[in-house]
């Protein structure tokens, strides 16, 4: 009974007028159909001759001008502390080694109390192993104390170099450092010293601030050496390689492609180009957002640049519309990229022959047959 009724269902489908019209017009329908001039003059259709205007159609893409990573100092806080002082303003070009603020801390009196200890414990050693040598020398003692005094000299610098590198590390100076361990007197503060040149740009701290350890307190860049980020829809992101040129716009500045991100934005879904500015950098501020121009996709013989109006869709598929004598021929077409209120295409097209810019919608309901096309 089921074997039956499913003939049955799928004749009655196939002889519904709505499902019958829907196959027709999913078949292919002739390319080239009929149009007068008079018809042409009263749909308000014009024509104009194909030209391949290669650099017609450059993609526009939003950016933002960042610092290259290599050429940032983030100056932060080795210890914990109070700051006393701050010795360089915002938007200040400093030079490599310049003081940026001064901090005082209980821990750093700690730090130089032990560098104190370990320096006297070696002192110690250090006297006590050659007055053990002497002996041995003399012959009064066995050669075991020598070797214990040696290894007791060889703690004791251990522990010297420990806390040196321990006051290194909280931003005290190696000659400081060695002038608080020759003299006994311990320093109340330390002074951060800029790793790089180049511009303050901005200082996250006031003077009596308390700050923790590793506290970001400012920020240092080398403004020589900008990067954009480009953001691309996924679809086109292959379109562009490391290597390739750009523009920005309202700037006579090049730039060139580095890189491409391997992942996609999950709330636009576009893909981040990076390019590094080749000149003039000195017309750019980091954080700054501007327009570039991407060289167009499709550079490849038999790619065409059309006006945006001139294409016409079926469902995905694009079409230009070529004069011929009786009337219109629908040349199916790819449409490879698009800038403003034009398109670059590739399809079976030639040079000088006539295409519609205007009325391309008229034209499409009269290829397809709709009602009032005549």
């Amino acid at each position: 009974m089921r074997s039956f009724l499913l003939p049955l269902g799928l004749a009655a489908l196939f002889l519904n007028p709505v499902f019958t019209q829907t196959l027709a017009g999913a078949a292919e329908r002739p390319a080239k159909f009929a149009v007068s001039q008079k018809q042409m003059q009263a749909l308000g259709i014009q024509t104009t001759p194909l030209q391949n205007q290669a650099d017609s159609v450059r993609p526009n893409f939003p950016a933002q001008v960042v610092v290259s990573p290599d050429r940032e100092q983030v100056a932060s806080s080795p210890v914990a502390g109070l700051i006393s002082q701050i010795l360089v303003q915002p938007n200040e070009m400093v030079r490599r080694g310049a003081a940026l603020v001064r901090i005082a801390s209980p821990e750093l009196g700690q730090l130089q109390l032990q560098l104190l200890q370990a320096a006297a414990r070696a002192t110690l050693a250090r006297q006590a192993a050659q007055r053990e040598q002497a002996l041995f020398d003399e012959g009064i003692i066995p050669q075991r104390r020598v070797q214990e005094a040696q290894a007791a000299l060889k703690e004791g610098e251990a522990a010297l170099r420990q806390a040196k590198a321990a006051l290194r590390l909280s931003g005290m100076p190696i000659a400081t450092i060695d002038q608080v361990a020759a003299s006994g007197l311990p320093q109340d503060s330390i002074t951060l010293h800029a790793a790089q040149a180049g511009v303050v740009t901005s200082i996250e701290v006031k003077p009596g601030q308390r700050v923790d350890s590793a506290s970001a307190l400012l920020h240092i860049v080398q403004i020589g050496r900008l990067l954009l980020d480009i953001q691309v829809p996924v679809a086109e992101a292959g379109n562009w390689k490391p290597g390739s040129t750009l523009r920005i716009q309202g700037h006579e500045i090049g730039a060139r492609l580095v890189s491409a991100s391997t992942t996609v934005a999950a709330n636009s879904q576009t893909v981040a180009l990076r390019a590094v500015i080749e000149a003039g950098t000195n017309h750019l501020r980091p954080g700054e957002f501007v327009t570039v121009e991407l060289p167009a996709a499709g550079t490849v013989q038999g790619a065409w640049d059309v006006p945006l109006a001139a294409i016409v869709h079926d469902g995905k598929q694009a079409y230009l519309f070529v004069r011929t004598a009786e009337g219109f021929e629908a040349r199916p077409v790819s449409v490879i990229a698009g800038a403003g209120q034009r398109a670059r295409v590739q399809g079976a097209v030639k040079v000088g022959e006539q295409i519609a810019i205007s009325g391309a919608v008229a034209l499409k309901g009269s290829w397809m047959g709709e009602k009032g096309a005549d």
